[in-house]
């Protein structure tokens, strides 16, 4: 039984991982850097350990730094929440080194969902679909070959990236020839790794992702999609579920999808299996994610399910007590992500917050990372906190989120608020017929 848990990570994510440990009565151990020292997550923690100076290279990814206090503090689990060590089988394998529990998938597992051509390669031969596109490529002739063979435009991706970074649109050879030597770099520094592949863009998809939950026992459930399409920088803004954009014969092909995929890698954990549908509603595995998502709450509110209370089940060893037939989705959920930055470039806004006031009500949920007084640092992702609306439909739903905007105060930074009011009255959000380009193409950009 885990009695005990490290929380490597920060934020919003630290905070919401102490409240399910606070509910079941497990110690939690919080790791900061020198600019967190005041952050809510540390105060929250039973124990925290100050592990480096603020960048991330100097703390939050000090791996065998953070195994040290793991062991000092005598904990019986490691979990690693989203980003930052999340998705580094390196630090999965040595967190069981130490033996300690870690509170994911098993690190082969993790490398092999990691490495994008990898992942697309498993794919194939487990017959899921994914989008057109390549193995990895070394030289830029090559690329633009292959581009020429599936059709322009393609994206040109980092095989170990994620979160938007490492990606670049290109329309013709001449955009591969001029940014492939410079994507291969940015991967490299970003990522650990050079590698760099194509995949057909789908112009005007949907980007739709699976919630799966499986034990080590061999059962595996999804949990229902959420629609991710409104994206910035090709990072989420807003997620919600059901998707309000697709047919049930699309919904069930991705249900099955994503649960091949999990027999596939022999998964188990928390999950998400990630695709775009394109206008004909076909779907494509672009990836999966070997770890909580940020946009996990949305899932929750229609499942009334933990997600965090049961990875740590799982990881204990228990198995599933449900079979699929036993969810119906509980009505509908919208997550809004708030930002520290400005809402029409959307550069990072660091600053002090000076007020910092949420509403509350039924079906309001905000998971956040910071208070009023803290400071947001330019080291580290400049989201504040998470809204999570939810409702018996989405019409409800939209409604509530309009109040609960208009009750909102957030004072001494530039936060993009405005851009989610703005969304709000957007006519293709509000119908539910929206895809990737809806803030390209937003009025006034």
């Amino acid at each position: 039984m885990i009695q005990k848990l490290l929380i490597a990570n920060r934020g919003e994510i630290a905070s919401r991982i102490i409240r399910t440990c606070r509910q079941q009565g497990i110690q939690t151990v919080a790791v900061y850097s020198q600019a967190d020292q005041e952050m809510p997550f540390v105060k929250m923690a039973d124990e925290a350990y100050l592990i480096g100076d603020p960048p991330v290279a100097k703390s939050y990814l000090q791996m065998d730094t953070i195994i040290d206090v793991a062991k000092k503090a005598q904990v019986d689990a490691v979990h690693p929440g989203y980003g930052l060590l999340s998705e580094n089988a390196t630090f999965a394998q040595k967190v069981l080194d130490a033996g300690v529990i870690w509170v994911g998938p098993k690190p082969s597992v993790i490398a092999q969902m990691g490495d994008k051509v990898m992942a697309r390669q498993v794919m194939i031969e487990a017959n899921v679909p994914v989008v057109p596109g390549s193995e990895e490529i070394t030289t830029w002739e090559e690329a633009v070959r292959i581009a020429n063979q599936i059709g322009y435009p393609v994206l040109l991706k980092a095989s170990a990236g994620g979160g938007g970074v490492g990606m670049v649109l290109c329309h013709s050879d001449h955009d591969l020839e001029q940014h492939f030597a410079t994507t291969q770099k940015r991967a490299e520094m970003y990522f650990g790794s050079s590698a760099v592949f194509l995949e057909k863009f789908l112009e005007r998809s949907r980007h739709i992702e699976v919630q799966v939950l499986a034990d080590q026992h061999g059962n595996a459930l999804h949990l229902f999609e959420r629609e991710c399409s409104v994206q910035r920088r090709n990072q989420k803004i807003i997620e919600e579920s059901l998707s309000p954009s697709i047919g049930q014969e699309a919904r069930e092909k991705l249900y099955q999808a994503a649960l091949q995929a999990v027999h596939a890698v022999g998964y188990y954990g928390a999950g998400t299996v990630e695709f775009l549908v394109d206008q004909q509603e076909n779907c494509y595995f672009i990836e999966m994610n070997t770890r909580l998502q940020v946009e996990h709450p949305v899932t929750e509110a229609i499942t009334g399910l933990d997600l965090v209370s049961w990875q740590l089940a799982i990881a204990e060893e228990k198995a599933l007590p449900w079979k699929q037939a036993d969810f119906e989705p509980l009505g509908h959920a919208i997550e809004y992500r708030l930002y520290a930055e400005d809402p029409v470039t959307f550069f990072p806004s660091p600053g002090k917050i000076e007020v910092f006031s949420l509403p509350e009500g039924d079906g309001i949920r905000f998971d956040a990372g910071v208070e009023t007084g803290n400071t947001i640092t330019p080291f580290y992702d400049p989201m504040i906190a998470k809204c999570i609306i939810s409702g018996s439909s989405r019409e409800e739903v939209l409604t509530k989120s309009r109040e609960t905007f208009a009750q909102m105060k957030i004072e001494g930074i530039k936060c993009n608020l405005p851009l989610l009011v703005e969304l709000l009255d957007h006519p293709d959000f509000v119908s539910g017929k929206y895809d990737t380009t809806i803030l390209a193409n937003r009025k006034g950009k």
